[in-house]
């Protein structure tokens, strides 16, 4: 009797401990009662005319503009754009409620987001900063998902300083193609001040493209 009282109090307090850490992660998450939600993330070429969005992107380290000031299809100025990005999102509500029964956001869940975290990845495994990959970086935008319509967004997905610096600035002259996973974060919270955000990913190809 003693070894199965022993048995089952170590069992209830495993189960304690998992569900502390299952609640616990949802708690340290977010306290809004409301998510984010990603409906789409494309990127946008950079040119003189940006491309159209697109869910993967091909992103030219250098492009030669032949036309405007002085750049003309005899003597092309090397230029370098960077890409856009573009997420659509909506919110919704953790609860469901009961079924039958429809349950709706509120002004209170409306969510501005304010800041957006681009960093990038390989699927090789080789990520090192500066050296495989680009740099991770911060940058704002700002936009209000309200509770009865989704909201896009536009943001720097590619800087340009990235394709002046390793190991973007070598594609310009090595022919290579660089393939990478860009994951984004977009950082935000609702009206009564409960921080929340979300994550995305898009492919994005890196190469000195040729030039149309």
């Amino acid at each position: 009797m003693k070894t199965m009282r022993l048995v089952s109090r170590a069992f209830c307090a495993a189960a304690v401990a998992a569900a502390s850490i299952s609640c616990g992660s949802v708690v340290r998450d977010s306290r809004s009662p409301v998510l984010l939600v990603i409906d789409t993330l494309q990127g946008v070429k950079g040119a003189v005319t940006p491309g159209a969005p697109l869910a993967n992107l091909s992103s030219d380290v250098l492009t030669l503009v032949t036309s405007g000031g002085v750049c003309t299809t005899a003597s092309p100025c090397p230029t370098i754009f960077d890409d856009a990005g573009q997420a659509s999102m909506h919110i919704i509500l953790k609860d469901i409620g009961q079924p039958g029964v429809t349950v709706n956001p509120s002004t209170n869940n409306e969510v501005t987001v304010t800041r957006v975290h681009v960093s990038y990845r390989r699927t090789d495994g080789r990520n090192q900063e500066g050296i495989d990959v680009p740099y991770a970086f911060d940058t704002a935008t700002t936009a209000t998902i309200t509770s009865t319509s989704a909201v896009t967004l536009g943001f720097i997905l590619v800087r340009q300083q990235a394709k002046t610096e390793m190991p973007l600035v070598a594609l310009v002259s090595n022919g290579q193609v660089l393939s990478t996973i860009a994951d984004v974060t977009f950082y935000g919270a609702d009206a009564v001040g409960n921080t929340l955000s979300v994550t995305g990913s898009i492919g994005i190809q890196f190469a000195n493209f040729g030039d149309q």
